[in-house]
């Protein structure tokens, strides 16, 4: 038996554990979960911890750990499964196998819209669009959104077309008409009924069902060809010829095998790696590869449970047939699990295999297995963790205000990727809407107005915002994000000058970071960096005003002409100090002559 000095305490919670499909959490004396788990039944699985010594040592010092245990019952195994799925991936318990795999996939999407255009996203949002996917090959969507784009002429604008405004001619012809690339439905030049027609083949080949979309291509070219019309025959011939190559890029196994999903899976001692294959109407048309890290010596079994779990959930899975490489003691409802032995579903298991087998070689190729985590990637990990984010920062805005006594106020916007500065995408702000020193709206302008424009252009959001400054500020910037319906997409915290405290939204006590933390040391550097950013640009808008307030005393001197000498000499200083030849270049004779003499008239009176 394993030896735990709370021993006595944990056989009481074990006696009282039911009988039922569940997830149990083990905790440490912290009270931080470090273990989550599923069982059939709750009480059997968690007494075996406590009842042997076990093989693994992981697994022993985990135990000796255990200080509580709590549990969740829940109606079947297959909830058990996703309930425990869910827990790791929130609270990544220490012992857990860790995903290394957490991305967005890209969906194709067909908008709910008259004339609907066509798109590929990440973010799904319920306005009654159709989502296609997700693809879990960013190249498999390139090359669906090429071929759709080259057999179809869709719009890409933005505006909102309806049959009213089409005749009320509301709408004008674009470059995208002049160039072929659409037929101006704008205009009436393409009626709804044939667009939509487009959108049902579009709809179609995403579905898997290219031979429909085929079949009726044929009948056109046909027809075509007997009435003469041979040129639009041969673009229809075209379209065929890249229907055909994109089917067999495809993979064609057989047209009987439809909506199966296939998962096999290879571990070696620190690792296991898992492939999955979609098939729909006989085509492979999703592919995907993740390695599971390895913390207690788990078996392939609870190894492929559980990505089967993970892939399944994530891409919206429905299909009703899984193939797997050997038995497993699993059930999902109206699913069935073969381990196929023969003909072309064997082959499909195999090609399966193939893949991870590959997937893990090329791994090794790179020295993933050797070369320790990068100084980058340990930061932006370290941070996820100490400021509880959802996702890893490797994308970060970091926001500060400037001004002095009311005058010129402008605000910065300083960017870091994967823990480093990006200085190509750094922002300065002049504050429009806000009369005199108002930090908190000054904020609340500048952070609605970059996000909105990275909305408006679908630019890549931040994991992370860190706002300088305290409740206030960081209040400021939530009333935007409100506002763009962004709260909760994005992750939001300020830091507080006077004893770095890290404030969240909605929590009235703020976190205190050690002062050698990598994650305060980051964030100070991010508002080091933005405060820099702009003071340097206030400086700037002072100095331009200070400069042009003294020039523009000068009579018979513009503001053109002003703005020439600032261009040259910087400086007020520097003007006086210029010569009447230097000013002549700048200005002409009889100008630079006004200027001389009004920044040297006293001295020449002297003489």
């Amino acid at each position: 038996m394993i030896k735990n000095k709370n021993i006595d305490y944990l056989k009481t919670l074990v006696a009282a554990l039911p009988e039922e499909p569940g997830v149990y959490q083990f905790f440490n004396e912290n009270k931080v979960i470090i273990y989550v788990g599923k069982a059939k039944r709750l009480k059997r699985r968690v007494a075996s911890y406590f009842n042997k010594v076990h093989d693994s040592a992981k697994t022993n010092i985990m135990v000796r750990k255990i200080v509580d245990i709590r549990h969740i019952v829940v109606e079947s195994e297959e909830d058990a499964l996703l309930l425990e799925n869910n827990l790791i991936k929130k609270h990544q318990p220490r012992y857990n196998v860790l995903l290394k795999d957490d991305k967005s996939f890209p969906w194709i999407c067909i908008k709910k819209e008259e004339f609907p255009r066509v798109q590929v996203t990440r973010n799904l949002v319920k306005d009654g669009s159709e989502y296609f996917g997700p693809y879990t090959s960013v190249k498999m969507v390139r090359v669906l959104m090429d071929m759709i784009n080259s057999l179809y002429q869709l719009r890409t604008c933005n505006l909102r077309l309806t049959e009213k405004g089409i005749k009320e001619q509301k709408f004008k012809l674009c470059l995208e008409y002049h160039i072929g690339n659409c037929k101006a439905p704008c205009e009436g030049k393409e009626s709804l009924g044939d667009y939509d027609s487009k959108i049902a083949d579009i709809r179609n080949i995403l579905k898997g069902n290219i031979g429909s979309v085929t079949s009726v291509l044929k009948e056109k070219m046909q027809e075509l060809a007997t009435d003469f019309k041979f040129e639009e025959a041969h673009v229809i011939k075209e379209k065929l010829e890249l229907l055909g190559k994109y089917q067999s890029k495809s993979t064609i196994v057989n047209p009987s095998i439809d909506n199966i999903d296939i998962f096999s899976i290879l571990d070696d001692e620190d690792a296991a790696y898992v492939n999955f294959l979609k098939v729909v109407n006989g085509a492979i048309i999703q592919a995907h590869t993740i390695e599971l890290k390895k913390k207690l010596d788990e078996s392939k079994e609870d190894l492929l449970v559980l990505a089967i779990t993970e892939i399944r959930q994530k891409i919206f899975s429905t299909a009703k047939e899984i193939l797997v490489p050997f038995e497993l003691d699993l059930s999902i409802q109206n699913v069935r699990f073969i381990v196929p032995q023969r003909g072309d579903k064997k082959k499909l298991l195999d090609l399966s295999l193939r893949n991870v087998k590959y997937y893990r070689l090329e791994k090794l190729k790179k020295g993933d297995k050797t070369i320790k985590q990068t100084h980058a990637d340990r930061i932006v990990e370290t941070m996820k963790t100490d400021l509880r984010l959802k996702d890893a920062p490797v994308h970060i805005e970091c926001f500060d205000n400037s001004n002095i006594q009311g005058t010129n106020p402008v605000a910065s916007c300083v960017v870091f990727r994967n823990a480093r500065p990006y200085k190509k995408d750094y922002r300065h702000f002049n504050i429009k809407t806000v009369v005199g020193a108002n930090d908190f709206a000054s904020m609340e302008e500048i952070i609605y107005r970059r996000y909105k424009r990275l909305l408006e252009e679908e630019k890549s959001l931040p994991q992370l915002i860190v706002i300088d400054g305290g409740k206030g500020q960081l209040g400021a910037a939530l009333n935007s994000l409100d506002k763009l319906e962004l709260r909760g997409k994005i992750s939001v915290v300020g830091i507080a000058k006077k004893l770095e405290e890290i404030y969240f939204p909605g929590d009235p006590y703020p976190l205190y970071l050690d002062k050698n933390s990598e994650t305060l040391k980051t964030i100070q550097y991010l508002r080091n960096e933005s405060h820099r950013f702009a003071i340097t640009f206030h400086k700037q808008k002072r100095s331009k005003a200070f400069i042009g307030s003294e020039l523009d005393k000068i009579e018979g001197i513009g503001p053109k002409s002003v703005q020439k000498l600032i261009q040259k000499f910087k400086s007020v200083e520097y003007v006086k100090k210029a010569t009447l030849a230097e000013l002549g270049i700048e200005l002409g004779n009889a100008k630079a002559l006004t200027v001389w003499k009004y920044f040297n008239e006293s001295s020449l009176l002297k003489k």
